[in-house]
């Protein structure tokens, strides 16, 4: 990161934003007592990109994202870093929903202004706010993967008592007998207690450490959920498997009724967020449940939850819900999965890609094209342009002649050779 900033103009662009706005975080990072949000590094590679050109910044790119997966691992090794991570995403996730709420705040405001003044101070907030929104949310979602991995290493540690762990394991392994414990990208026990900046404050590094942990990820760690990965055990020949999945959805449809009934929200909640992330298969049936019970409320709850998902799972879920004739649900679902932020969705593409999923990468960026700007698309190619121009462009013919145009032209205007 030294070398890094040493080849930029420190006073001008994001490092100039990042040095006015959290002069401790950025210090803290340079000496290495910290590690610098992946969305940090990637504005000071853009910066990069426009003062020594997008070559050389393309060069160190890979570079830096080794460095950077490299200082995390060595990070996340430390005793404590589970209930850092934890604290830290409880705070995100709260500056992401402040950030939610202050846009749809100024959003009805800009609908309402009619002096061009005021429109264009609050167009000017709002794209402050927006870009609060997803540097937010890109943060929550390194920290989820982060927590994921540390959980990944103990759930080995615990199969082999015998196996040195590299970092102190918890006290004890999970008891399965416990409640269940509220899992999920929105789902922390959020507080509220965190003010939001002023509507025109630039986006900031991730705020210092609290001294005070904070949140439901410090209780102990929930037993994992089965995932599409990992698929649960097949019934015995005497089972029968046609009612095992409608008996399953009528407990959860069950579930949430009690909860309503008594008002016990975050548990309803944490039942929608467990429900999100069963296999795709499962959720129309829940969907018709649901509706059919008066929570329709839920039901498009746990979509927003479901937006959150991984991009391979959120493309099988919407074909599953495309599948089951609930057209809408499906066009929603994309549209909340792609309100990521446009690195985000260019490496997931990308990943899919490499993975050989070719048909759910071309699904995502159709639907982040219909859905997002030119400009947003043109910020995706900045990952990786040999790759992503020619698919961006391809793509967005496939929704029209004049999309792809606007697409040509924002490229162009971000420095690429459309």
């Amino acid at each position: 990161m030294r070398d890094l900033l040493g080849r930029l103009d420190q006073a001008t662009g994001w490092c100039g934003v990042f040095w006015q706005r959290d002069p401790d975080g950025m210090r803290a990072c340079l000496d290495g007592v910290e590690v610098p949000p992946w969305d940090v590094v990637q504005a000071l590679l853009h910066d990069l990109a426009a003062d020594r050109g997008i070559p050389e910044a393309e060069r160190e790119t890979h570079r830096a994202r080794t460095l950077h997966r490299a200082s995390l691992t060595a990070y996340d090794s430390r005793p404590g870093a589970r209930e850092l991570l934890g604290d830290r995403l409880d705070m995100m996730l709260t500056e992401r929903r402040l950030a939610l709420e202050r846009e749809a705040d100024l959003s009805r405001l800009l609908s309402e202004a009619t002096a061009p003044d005021d429109a264009d101070r609050i167009s000017l907030d709002l794209a402050w706010v927006r870009d609060d929104h997803e540097r937010a949310t890109a943060r929550c979602a390194e920290l989820q993967e982060r927590l994921a991995r540390l959980e990944s290493a103990d759930r080995p540690t615990w199969a082999n008592p015998g196996t040195t762990p590299t970092r102190p394991r918890p006290d004890a392994a999970p008891n399965p007998d416990q409640p269940h414990h509220p899992r999920g990208a929105r789902y922390a026990g959020l507080q509220t207690t965190d003010t939001y900046p002023e509507p025109a404050a630039p986006p900031t590094p991730t705020p210092a450490t609290p001294s005070t942990p904070r949140g439901a990820r410090y209780e102990p760690p929930p037993p994992e959920a089965p995932t599409p990965e990992a698929p649960p055990t097949a019934p015995t020949p005497h089972a029968k498997p046609d009612h095992a999945k409608p008996d399953h959805t009528t407990q959860t449809v069950q579930a949430l009724l009690h909860l309503r009934r008594e008002g016990r929200t975050g548990e309803a909640h944490a039942v929608l967020v467990e429900a999100a992330a069963r296999p795709p298969h499962d959720l129309p049936p829940l969907a018709a449940e649901l509706h059919r019970a008066g929570l329709a409320a839920d039901w498009a709850t746990l979509l927003w939850e479901a937006a959150s998902l991984p991009p391979d799972r959120l493309v099988a879920l919407a074909d599953a819900l495309a599948g089951a004739g609930r057209a809408d649900d499906c066009r929603k679902l994309l549209r909340q999965g792609v309100a990521r932020p446009a690195p985000e969705i260019a490496e997931a593409i990308l990943a899919l890609i490499d993975a050989g999923r070719e048909r759910e990468a071309r699904a995502l960026l159709d639907s982040y094209l219909r859905v997002r700007t030119p400009e947003d698309a043109a910020r995706c190619a900045h990952t990786d342009p040999r790759r992503l121009v020619p698919l961006l462009l391809e793509t967005a013919r496939g929704v029209s002649e004049e999309h792809r145009w606007d697409l040509v032209h924002a490229l162009r205007v971000a420095g690429f050779n459309a």
